[in-house]
């Protein structure tokens, strides 16, 4: 009879067969930014644009809150900044103009987890995704389904375009092809609208926040208004736990931010926690999960001439002892962390330095 074998267990089992041809040493042009950490409390990292989040989750963790409260708590001031255009209200829209939001959140202490994906009307799409985790059997709700729960939980509807966004919208309407019926405004210089495409912004906008509360408990959230000018209904690896997200008390987190389709195909934030679970550090992790990206990227059209990608995307994680790391692609990439005394912004490590302009 064969014995129950732990899912931990099972999986450093066959590591060893299966992903030890595919561990390789970190690439030369790896750059790790990482020197020994001391054993934390209480730990909170998050994206570049999560300075304010993990300010407000580490004053929260410190008052004795639980890391999913404060988390969320972080994000929501990211959710409700209209001045970031990456997440939350004032966040870019699909093509048709419309603001869709994407969630998820995953407790540590009860390994229970929630999201929402292209959700309308509702800025704060991680509260949503906690009440999914609390108040249903599901992890994932969508569309209209996502929106009619909102609203039968009290959470209220309003109009997420800001102007400012607006704006971006209808400047990429008007340089995004020569062939249609769409007109920039012109002055005499502009003999080429091409030239004028670098204007347009262009965002993989998302914030991710990982923290360990004063319990030693873990628990994260990732929140996004998505790729800017999306097909109505896309979803990214945001929402999808595992790739956007994953949490594991006994071993750490992991999030991620940047071309969601990248990391949705090779669901990496798991593969970090894992990672992390058969001793890597949190940096470290995170530097693997770039390589299995870019070992995954098969695709000509989205290779530079070197057939690296021409594309970023930047992971971040935490684990037991309160360590912290982040890895990207690119150079240029940035994280931020409150260790219980300073908050500040941190280089990512990374794979390949961008060529000087």
């Amino acid at each position: 009879m064969l014995q129950h074998i732990k899912r931990r267990n099972f999986f450093k089992l066959t590591a060893a067969a299966s992903i030890g041809s595919f561990v390789i040493p970190l690439l030369g042009k790896a750059q790790l930014k990482e020197k020994k950490q001391e054993v934390r409390k209480a730990v909170v990292i998050s994206s570049v644009n999560g300075l304010p989040a993990t300010a407000k989750a580490m004053e929260m963790i410190q008052q004795g809150s639980d890391a999913l409260d404060a988390v969320i708590a972080g994000v929501n001031i990211v959710e409700d900044d209209p001045n970031d255009m990456t997440v939350g209200y004032g966040g870019l829209p699909n093509e048709e103009g419309v603001v869709e939001l994407d969630a998820s959140v995953m407790h540590g202490p009860t390994h229970r987890c929630g999201a929402v994906a292209s959700l309308r009307n509702i800025k704060n799409p991680s509260k949503v995704a906690r009440v999914v985790m609390e108040r249903t059997d599901h992890v994932l709700l969508v569309g209209e389904g996502a929106l009619k729960f909102a609203r039968m939980h009290g959470f209220k509807e309003e109009n997420l375009l800001t102007e400012e966004a607006r704006k971006e919208w209808v400047k990429w309407k008007e340089h995004l092809s020569t062939k249609d019926d769409y007109l920039p405004p012109h002055t005499p210089e502009d003999k080429d609208i091409s030239s004028k495409l670098h204007e347009v912004m262009q965002t993989y906008g998302t914030i991710t926040c990982l923290a360990k509360d004063l319990n030693g408990n873990i628990s994260g959230v990732t929140t996004t208004s998505g790729l800017s000018y999306k097909i109505p209904g896309r979803v990214g690896d945001s929402p999808i736990i595992g790739a956007g997200l994953y949490v594991d008390n006994e071993i750490g987190a992991a999030g991620s931010t940047g071309r969601g389709e990248a990391n949705l195909i090779t669901c990496n934030s798991v593969m970090i926690v894992e990672w992390m679970g058969q001793g890597k550090s949190p940096e470290e992790a995170c530097l693997m999960a770039c390589k299995r990206i870019v070992e995954h990227n098969k695709m000509k059209r989205l290779q530079d001439s070197d057939g690296r990608p021409n594309f970023n995307v930047t992971f971040y994680a935490i684990n037991k002892r309160g360590e912290y790391g982040s890895a990207a692609i690119w150079s240029g990439a940035k994280f931020t962390v409150h260790d219980g005394t300073t908050n500040q912004r941190l280089e990512s490590a990374f794979l390949y330095k961008k060529p000087e302009k």
